[in-house]
């Protein structure tokens, strides 16, 4: 059972959570002795040690600003665990162990871990790295409060409508809101987010990426193309490039365009390769994407499982195409599949589908089942609740 305590002087307010994962109760205590004399912050003894990756789940079920486990066990499971915690931009991963190997060490930081210390504990080393932790913290959360909202959607499976619902969502949140709103195209090395909305484009992301270390507000504008709607669309390229992302480059646009916009929203396919940049940080609502088929499904759950277990909050589920009359399982089975219920249905609207592939419109420009579902998640993510019910949006199931 997770054991808590609070540092000296926490009372009124504890500003850094840890977890400490070590099966050893004594080096256990130890640490989080230490970390009980640092003031405002608030530590949480696990006596259960994951004997695999999958077992976080289980074992992490409160947000933890702070993970520091004991690395001497398999060194594959110790990179495995570092691995996966780092999935969550929002944790800082530090790892000990009872002996001072330089190896091990290295091999961790380059996994992701912040810190590493070697038992017993020197007081100093571990208040200095809670102070590093706690000003990451710190900074994160001004950086959320003072940047537009960012919204991503990454999908279970290619095929599953990501591009589509992303655009319309953005259509939608542009037209229904009074804030400026950017959709980012990620689905490299082609994606057809600006053929969805019926725009021509001139530039694209990779002009933004190439030009990362003089990129701001002003040489943003001139990149994107905006249309009729209000809506600005970064494309993605029309050419293949043989260029690969740099995630510092890409970590630029995203502060560049959080600054520039209210609402930023980025359709990055089924590509799990970005979830270690800016994209996925603490701030942002992930809609992940998928259709009620058993690979999907499969996929959705170790997505969920692998990389989402930590943010119950910013992860939303929509279930795409969705028709109940052609459902191969029931909800408590799909609900089981995905760890969690859905919080969203698109319903199969071929008709709208259909219309939109021959006219080149936007389907949420014309009134229709999946057109109304669309723009309720986009006002919920405005937080114009009021305009949705009045608007009578809140019929369709969520």
């Amino acid at each position: 059972m997770p054991t808590d305590r609070t540092g000296a002087g926490s009372s009124d307010k504890v500003t850094l959570r840890v977890a400490i994962l070590d099966i050893d109760s004594e080096r256990r205590s130890a640490a989080a002795a230490v970390l009980s004399q640092i003031g405002h912050v608030g530590v949480t003894e696990i006596s259960t040690f994951p004997q695999k990756v999958d077992d976080l789940t289980e074992i992490l079920k409160d947000p933890y600003d702070v993970v520091l486990f004991n690395a001497d066990c398999d060194q594959d499971l110790a990179f495995d665990l570092t691995a996966r915690l780092c999935g969550d931009a929002r944790i800082n991963v530090m790892a000990y162990s009872s002996r001072a190997d330089m190896k091990l060490a290295v091999h961790l930081m380059r996994a992701g871990a912040r810190e590493f210390f070697t038992a017993p504990f020197d007081t100093n080393e571990i208040v200095a790295a809670m102070e590093r932790a706690a000003s990451r913290c710190a900074v994160t959360s001004q950086e959320s409060r003072a940047a537009s909202r960012l919204f991503v959607f990454l999908g279970a499976k290619g095929g599953c409508g990501v591009t589509t619902l992303a655009a319309n969502f953005a259509l939608a949140l542009a037209q229904e809101s009074t804030g400026k709103t950017l959709l980012i195209d990620l689905g490299l090395p082609l994606g057809d987010a600006a053929i969805n909305l019926g725009i021509k484009t001139e530039y694209s992301v990779s002009n933004a990426l190439q030009q990362s270390d003089r990129l701001d507000a002003r040489l943003l504008s001139t990149l994107v193309v905006k249309h009729n709607t209000g809506l600005s669309v970064l494309a993605s390229p029309s050419e293949f490039s043989d260029k690969k992302l740099s995630p510092d480059s890409l970590d630029r646009l995203v502060s560049v365009a959080r600054e520039a916009y209210d609402f930023v929203v980025a359709d990055v396919g089924s590509r799990i390769d970005l979830l270690g940049t800016s994209l996925f940080d603490r701030s942002a609502i992930v809609y992940l994407i998928a259709q009620v088929g058993i690979t999907e499904l499969l996929n959705a759950n170790r997505m969920i499982t692998q990389f989402f277990f930590t943010r119950p909050d910013t992860l939303q589920i929509v279930l795409n195409r969705f028709k109940p009359s052609d459902l191969l399982f029931d909800e408590k089975k799909i609900t089981e599949a995905l760890t969690r219920p859905a919080q969203w249905r698109i319903p199969d609207d071929y008709a709208a589908a259909r219309r939109t592939r021959e006219t080149a419109s936007p389907m949420v420009l014309i009134d229709s089942p999946i057109a109304r579902a669309i723009r309720e998640m986009a006002m919920t993510a405005a937080g114009l609740t009021e305009k949705a019910e009045k608007h009578g949006l809140f019929r369709f199931l969520r």
